[in-house]
């Protein structure tokens, strides 16, 4: 099962699902709203940096910001125009919205970031969590940015379904028996009622809606906050985000860390089988952990447990859970509950309260779980992060369609994630989208560009530990980090061996040990 919908394999998972969903504890609301009436101040960027800059694209890259205060002390706002098309600028513009958090001390510069997704804000992620995002001297140190990439949130945005469609698309249980050919039809044909609603609703805007084009906005954006460099902090897919951008403009690329890497010559394919593969080694992870608790609803054995949990999936598949808001939970939902508490071992109690609850017929905490990550709160959806995480994946990933390759994957799921396999595999959603993708898959180099570090954790589930080796060693000047633990990305998780290394990087252009490993 994909942690953003119910495709094929998934395609890109919550790798993508990112840092912003994936790790703050279901702690409380993280969305705020910005103050009416905020009154503008002069922007305090330096001018835009031009260098090399064709002479069609001047225009944007010569564009004077206005800053609004908003979301509190140290915080300001502004949008920055963009070309639709980058490789015919005159053929539209979009907007991109920006957030900066002033450094509290002297600015050494602007620090771009990215949480992830693809389709996580990045301007809710710093103005609402500032401190999550980055740590305690790079706010000092660094005028932090945080941005919605295109089709994202508050910038020119895919929009899609309303929210009772919403809910239908990603709640409703298929009336066909699961793997039957009438259900893959059922799902089809769901996934094309999304397709064309993103296509009605979304202003022309969905064949421009790739990584590619928001790399070439983030030079843009580094452009206009005066930076001749780009420094970056990119989590789970922001990972191949900024790999794109330091492949795209090498000679730009200032301090950038990746950290929760995606690897980009990874097909859909085998994305959606190492996946599988690591959200079953993190439910077996957890497992453990509730049986050593003493206060788990499963008993004997991680082996028995497993087989248990199994049998609560495929009951609650056969006769779904009412809940008390009407909606009815199935095995996708409870699946959906289940990846979203595996990014961070900190949920891993919220995780053991839903199992508990389920197997006494009450599916609450196993909803709160599924709404959390599909930014559902109160019958609304808080953002379109399930729109533009479809909207990217469907242009960046090619079409596959090899029924030998699709078959192999599946038995490799079968075996290495028997218990998440049953609920993992479904028709390609995009093979219904409106526009044929535009992306390849290779390997980057990024071949010009200074040392990139690369930060991996060994039991990360949505982005697992072998993709962070394998950009790190694609990458000319690759530098691996790697931090021993559970949970989705390593910086800013409370180990200092690699907090220390990445803000020794961004801060000194300290170069950390190729293979520093953080117990």
């Amino acid at each position: 099962m994909n942690t953003r919908s119910t495709s094929r394999l998934r395609r890109v998972l919550g790798a993508v699902a990112g840092l912003a969903v994936a790790s703050v504890a279901l702690s409380g609301c993280l969305y705020s709203m910005i103050p009416e009436g905020a009154e503008s101040k002069p922007s305090v960027t330096k001018a835009p940096d031009t260098d090399g800059v064709a002479a069609d694209l001047l225009p944007f890259y010569n564009q004077t910001l206005t800053w609004t205060d908003c979301g509190g002390t140290g915080f300001d706002c502004t949008d920055v125009t963009a070309p639709l098309d980058w490789e015919n600028p005159g053929a539209g513009e979009i907007t991109l919205s920006v957030v900066r958090h002033q450094a509290t001390g002297t600015a050494q510069g602007s620090l771009l970031t990215n949480p992830g997704g693809p389709g996580a804000s990045g301007v809710e992620l710093i103005r609402d969590s500032l401190d999550f995002a980055v740590g305690a001297d790079l706010i000092e140190n660094f005028d932090v940015i945080g941005f919605d990439p295109r089709g994202v949130g508050d910038s020119t945005a895919v929009r899609c379904f309303d929210a009772a469609q919403m809910d239908d698309y990603l709640y409703a249980i298929p009336e066909a028996p699961r793997g039957s050919a009438e259900w893959e039809t059922e799902l089809l044909e769901g996934h094309k009622a999304f397709a064309d609603a993103c296509e009605a609703n979304s202003g022309g805007i969905l064949p421009y809606i790739t990584t590619i084009n928001a790399a070439r906005d983030m030079d843009l954006l580094r452009a206009v906050l005066g930076d001749t460099q780009l420094n970056y902090l990119g989590y789970s897919y922001g990972t191949f985000l900024g790999a794109t951008y330091a492949n795209l403009y090498p000679e730009k690329a200032g301090r950038l860390v990746l950290d929760g890497a995606i690897d980009p010559a990874v097909s859909g394919l085998d994305v959606g089988a190492t996946q599988a593969l690591g959200f079953e080694s993190a439910l077996r992870a957890y497992m453990q952990d509730c049986l050593d608790s003493g206060q788990c609803p499963f008993a004997g054995s991680v082996d028995d447990a497993m087989a248990d949990l199994g049998a609560l999936l495929a009951s609650v598949d056969a006769v779904p859970l009412k809940n008390g808001d009407g909606r009815m939970l199935g095995a996708d939902a409870l699946m959906t509950a289940i990846i979203a508490a595996l990014y961070s071992a900190d949920s891993w109690t919220y995780l053991t309260q839903a199992f508990d609850e389920a197997l006494q017929g009450d599916p609450s905490t196993a909803f709160l779980l599924a709404d959390f990550y599909n930014g559902r709160e109160n019958g609304s959806y808080l953002d379109n992060s399930s729109e533009a995480f479809r909207a990217y994946n469907c242009m960046d990933y090619p079409v596959e369609n090899d029924p030998a390759a699709e078959a192999a994957t599946n038995a490799k799921i079968a075996e290495g994630a028997p218990t998440i396999a049953p609920y993992w595999a479904g028709p390609d959603s995009c093979s219904v989208w409106p526009y044929p993708p535009t992306g390849t898959r290779g390997e980057i180099t990024a071949e010009g560009a200074g040392p990139i570090v690369v930060v991996g954790t060994t039991n990360d589930p949505a982005t697992p530990y072998e993709w962070s080796e394998s950009l790190a060693d694609q990458l000319s000047e690759g530098v691996l980090i790697t931090r021993v633990g559970e949970g989705h990305t390593g910086y800013n998780k409370g180990n200092r061996c690699v907090d220390s290394a990445v803000e020794a990087f961004l801060l000194d252009d300290t170069v950390p040990e190729d293979g520093l490993r953080c117990e």
